[in-house]
């Protein structure tokens, strides 16, 4: 082989390598949809309980997410590299063994975490989070952890099997009855808590109170539908379920007590690294929020600032990380069924695939949200206030640091170096509280101080991470098709999107029409320029959703 081909195979990815990003864009998609849905969902309900309504639905979501992730948030992930892991060796009973077994561990975790979050609302949104009404959603969100601890072990079992098609399809269904329910929840009980409230002499406290439960019911309803439609799946797949049982010879069978030590053996790393975050969190919370009232600030004014950063920044920037976190799920079965093959050749390429995808996308969000934050905030929730702007262009990081976090959070699991995310996670966490306490004590940044913090945790996990996998995996990334042609691209992107918006705003006057042309522009000189710099080859571009239509037009216009 001659050192141009060899150069080319470096740089490039076969067919093969390509089937775990193609599963992971088919979950990417469904996570995408997923969040626009929540998203647009969001606009409505955010009228209708307003931006206090919100801080009450966001905080009772903060200890919703620490209760699910200490009960079954790193189910579907343990589950999916446990039966993975039993697919490559042939042993399709253990598969279902692990199924099993993992549905009597959710209904216990699962049911635990929902009794604690009945009887414990008042003390944990009152007492430690200084929001007392919140209570009221999180009870209704309560029942929601054991359902979800349920459909995280079918998911996971069905992503172990390398098929993210049921998951994918749960979470569409189960974010469109969310979105139906939320909104006209919302709707009927602001006005039930109006009414209340005039008896307990706070109309607006309750109104939003009531309003935000409203949100919750539309979880409820939401996971509940995803299960029943996880329930039919299963039902269907009992067929094949069995014909694949049937062709498996293997004489070793697992214990239930063994599978039992490594569920929690898988689970315990993940849980950990998840709950730091989460917990993180809710620290931002407690810090900003007591900081906030020690420095006299208006507490009304608080409550609305938490209600943007929660119920508004937060909703747009996990859009695109939605799309690492598709990826890191779809990447750890497959990883791990390499990793215990022995192919290390192909888990370096897995890696290092998987790096370069999620860049390419990525860096385009960070500065696209950075230019259009202010416009988008605009646009979706009619919010002119310019603090909500300064937040998404300083915030607009995060997208980047998340996205990569998340993907190698995911690609050390698949690696078995599952406790390095934990410890990375537990450093990121520290200097996060001590930068954010700095910020808000020192230069009294309130709201923009949790913002650059939490931003700022997602650099540390990235750069910890980002450490560990090179270490552990010894993959050698090519810096400038990895990191530097994206960014390039997209500061080129940056600077269409910034000339086109503020030009058509000038002539129109229309914040939604400069700010769609500006996002179109975009995309379209991203793409262009990305090609012209050979950023992406063609198995690469055929791995993205609709990418066989993506290369019929880059080869149209002669750009491949």
């Amino acid at each position: 082989m001659n050192s141009t081909s060899r150069s080319e195979q470096d740089n490039s990815i076969s067919k093969s390598d390509t089937a775990f990003l193609m599963q992971g864009s088919l979950l990417a998609i469904a996570s995408i949809i997923s969040r626009v849905v929540g998203l647009l969902y969001r606009l409505p309900m955010t009228a209708i309980i307003g931006k206090r309504g919100n801080d009450f639905y966001g905080t009772a979501f903060e200890i919703y997410n620490i209760m699910l992730i200490i009960s079954s948030y790193s189910i579907p992930l343990a589950v999916s590299k446990l039966v993975a892991a039993r697919v490559a060796r042939k042993e399709m009973k253990n598969a279902l063994r692990v199924l099993k077994g993992a549905l009597v561990f959710a209904t216990i975790s699962g049911g635990t975490a929902a009794l604690v979050m009945w009887f414990f609302a008042d003390y944990f949104t009152g007492t430690v989070l200084k929001t007392p009404l919140a209570s009221i959603a999180l009870r209704v969100l309560s029942p929601v952890v054991f359902i979800v601890a349920i459909l995280g072990v079918l998911r996971g079992f069905f992503q172990g099997l390398n098929t993210m098609l049921p998951s994918a399809l749960s979470q569409v269904i189960e974010q469109i009855i969310n979105a139906i329910v939320s909104v006209v929840a919302a709707f009927i009980l602001v006005d039930y808590g109006s009414r209340a409230g005039a008896v307990l002499l706070d109309p607006d406290g309750y109104r939003a109170a009531y309003g935000a439960a409203g949100g919750t019911l539309g979880t409820a309803a939401g996971a509940f539908a995803a299960l029943l439609v996880m329930l039919v799946i299963l039902f269907l797949y009992r067929k094949k379920l069995k014909r694949r049982i049937l062709r498996d010879h293997s004489k070793r069978r697992i214990p239930y007590l063994s599978l039992a030590g490594l569920l929690i053996i898988t689970i315990i790393p993940v849980l950990l690294s998840t709950t730091l975050y989460n917990v993180g969190s809710i620290i931002n919370q407690g810090i900003f929020k007591n900081i906030a009232f020690m420095q006299k600030y208006d507490p009304k004014q608080v409550s609305e600032w938490w209600g943007v950063f929660a119920g508004q920044y937060h909703v747009l920037i996990n859009v695109p990380i939605s799309i690492a976190s598709a990826l890191a799920a779809s990447s750890v079965p497959s990883l791990t069924t390499s990793f215990h093959e022995g192919d290390i050749p192909k888990v370096k390429r897995q890696i290092v695939t998987a790096t370069r995808f999620i860049m390419i996308i990525a860096f385009p969000c960070t500065v696209g949200m950075a230019v259009l934050g202010g416009p988008i905030m605009m646009l979706l929730f009619s919010d002119f206030d310019r603090s909500s702007a300064i937040m998404m262009t300083v915030g607009s990081a995060a997208v980047l640091f998340f996205s990569l976090s998340t993907l190698t959070n995911g690609l050390l699991q698949g690696i078995d170096r599952m406790r390095i995310p934990v410890i990375n996670a537990a450093i990121s966490l520290l200097l996060q509280t001590v930068l954010l306490v700095v910020l808000m004590m020192g230069f009294h940044l309130h709201i923009y101080a949790v913002v650059i913090a939490n931003a700022f945790y997602g650099l540390s996990m990235c750069v910890l991470n980002g450490h560990a996998v090179r270490k552990y995996a010894k993959t050698k990334t090519n810096i400038r098709r990895t990191y530097l042609i994206p960014l390039e691209a997209s500061v080129v992107m940056g600077i269409f999107v910034y000339i086109t918006y503020h030009l058509l705003h000038t002539l129109t006057r229309s914040n939604a029409i400069s700010c769609v042309a500006g996002i179109v522009v975009g995309v379209f000189v991203y793409f262009v320029v990305l090609l012209i710099m050979r950023g992406v080859t063609e198995y690469e571009l055929k791995a993205f959703p609709k990418g066989e239509y993506l290369v019929a037009i880059a080869k149209k216009m002669r750009l491949m």
